[in-house]
């Protein structure tokens, strides 16, 4: 099971960038696919907020300029420490 933590971005599609810190994950894949990945997302301090962000599809960046797209499932903690929980969609970018 990979797993990363480090400092991301999240592109929504109307091009509003938030920073954050990533902390993601995989799963095994079964029999020869995908492995299926997910995580949370802690927006920085100062970062642009997404508006009723469950369920958008957004594109997570990463450092390095690798990429992937992510779901977000819901919305966890309060207004100054937001955190979105994501699932991944297709390659993991890490």
């Amino acid at each position: 099971m990979a797993t990363y933590r480090s400092p991301a971005v999240l592109l929504s599609a109307d091009g509003t960038r938030t920073s954050g810190t990533a902390a993601l994950f995989t799963e095994p894949a079964h029999k020869g696919g995908i492995a299926p990945w997910a995580g949370d997302f802690r927006l920085a301090a100062g970062s642009p907020g997404i508006k009723n962000p469950v369920g958008k599809i957004l594109t997570l960046e990463m450092p390095d300029g690798r990429s992937g797209q992510v779901v977000v499932q819901r919305l966890k903690g309060a207004s100054k420490n937001v955190v979105l929980a994501l699932l991944g969609e297709g390659l993991a970018p890490f």
